[in-house]
């Protein structure tokens, strides 16, 4: 980490502050802090944001498991963000996403249609990582990655999809700068 973590638990100045920390260990609970909170946690005002808001992301859409963390997992293999991969791989996998499939997420360079033509991935699980790609590498999403995603998903899906895919841009983005996890900076 770039800089120091704040210490677990971080003190508070303010009720404000306190119930802002309580409502982040609640979604936490029962494990504790990460270390992603105690990087957020240098301003308290941040982490409650992002706490509300990757908490919707995370647990009040109505993606499957496996979509939600296929983007995730994409994301976090475009940007680099190693610490976000080893936290949401395993929820992929216990999803019930295949170990091939896993490999072709891994792999930034996939030839996505291929995949799916050799049935490693759904249809609708190759346009969720062709949107996802698009998203991620050139923000612009292109007619034709667009249009295969609305074969698939309906408009309140499609903005989950589009607010997942955004959402954990920014935490990887997050983790990367400052290598919260320390498994991010690459030489």
């Amino acid at each position: 980490m770039r800089l120091p973590y704040v210490p677990e638990p971080p003190p508070t100045t303010t009720p404000e502050e306190a119930d802002i920390l309580a409502r982040v260990q609640a979604r936490r609970t029962p494990g504790g802090l990460i270390p992603l909170d105690r990087a957020l946690l240098h301003s308290f005002p941040v982490a409650d944001g992002w706490n509300s808001f990757i908490g919707a992301i995370r647990t009040k859409t109505s993606l499957t498991t496996i979509i939600k963390e296929l983007i995730i997992c994409r994301v976090a293999v475009l940007n680099g963000a190693w610490f976000e991969w080893e936290h949401h791989a395993p929820l992929l996998q216990e999803g019930g996403f295949s170990e091939d499939g896993m490999l072709v997420v891994r792999d930034a360079r996939a030839n996505i249609a291929q995949k799916v033509e050799e049935k490693v991935l759904s249809p609708a699980e190759g346009a969720v990582l062709k949107y996802t790609d698009a998203m991620t590498q050139t923000v612009a999403v292109p007619d034709l990655v667009f249009q295969d995603l609305k074969n698939f998903f309906n408009e309140k899906e499609i903005v989950e999809i589009t607010a997942t895919s955004a959402a954990y841009n920014c935490v990887s983005r997050f983790l990367v700068a400052l290598d919260v996890g320390e498994r991010n900076i690459q030489d």
